[in-house]
């Protein structure tokens, strides 16, 4: 183990948190001889450094942690939360193309789910956004495949019980019912993998349409479906405020 009392990460984790590729590129480049520590080649990705005294270049370039970005996209159905696909499906990097700089996703938003994702090369800042102890509040439209009763809404209230756990109470609020369906609006905090569509399956219903309106007090506003924007300092600040 590195010794405390020095500021010591891995090689690849140097590399990810200076925000020019993802930890999976980092030992790309890495074992690929591209990368060196006070002039040495290394080329193990877990390699210690001394991020206060070590030199780290990359293809003989001195490794400087870029300006921070924070992005608002409006992602579009259809599109992966993901830099590559096997299958060349479309991904949220496509719509970034014109960015020029590595930025990662802060949090994911499945296949079929619209909506309100960050993009950000600000590493730390995505681990405290989607950390649960943070609370961050995320807030979801959904179309119900039935017409959803009113205890029906008081249980995703309270807290359901999923295979991962019982979820944290949410706040639901009935948009409206028409035909068969109901439009709902729920918050939650926490950010498990496809967890409002759980839910909802807990309650015997299907999700038909699902889109993520609100990250804390930021909203989509009038920011075009498969487009991005920087985020303001104050939605910046109100993000931060709980760090």
């Amino acid at each position: 183990m590195p010794p405390k009392q020095r500021k010591l990460k891995t090689l690849d984790r140097v590399i990810s948190k200076a925000g020019i590729g993802s930890r999976t590129e980092a030992r790309s480049w890495i074992g690929a001889g591209r990368v060196a520590v006070n002039g040495k080649k290394i080329q193990t990705p877990d390699h210690w450094v001394d991020i206060e005294r070590d030199r780290v270049t990359l293809d003989g370039r001195p490794l400087i942690a870029r300006s921070k970005i924070y992005l608002l996209l409006y992602k579009p159905k259809g599109y992966l939360t993901t830099y590559k696909d096997p299958e060349n499906r479309k991904t949220v990097y496509d719509l970034l193309q014109d960015l020029g700089e590595w930025v990662v996703p802060v949090g994911r938003l499945d296949l079929d789910t619209t909506g309100l994702l960050i993009m950000t090369n600000d590493t730390d800042f995505a681990d405290h956004v989607m950390s649960p102890e943070s609370k961050v509040p995320k807030t979801y439209l959904v179309k119900a495949s039935m017409l959803l009763t009113d205890e029906q809404l008081d249980r995703l209230r309270r807290g359901v019980e999923l295979a991962d756990g019982p979820t944290r109470p949410a706040i639901v609020t009935r948009i409206r019912d028409a035909a068969r369906y109901t439009f709902f609006e729920i918050t939650i905090t926490e950010g498990r993998n496809r967890q409002v569509r759980r839910m909802v399956e807990a309650l015997g219903a299907k999700v038909l349409k699902l889109v993520r309106t609100h990250i804390g007090a930021i909203r989509i506003g009038d920011l075009e479906i498969g487009k991005y924007r920087e985020l303001t300092p104050k939605e910046l600040s109100a993000l931060l405020s709980k760090r």
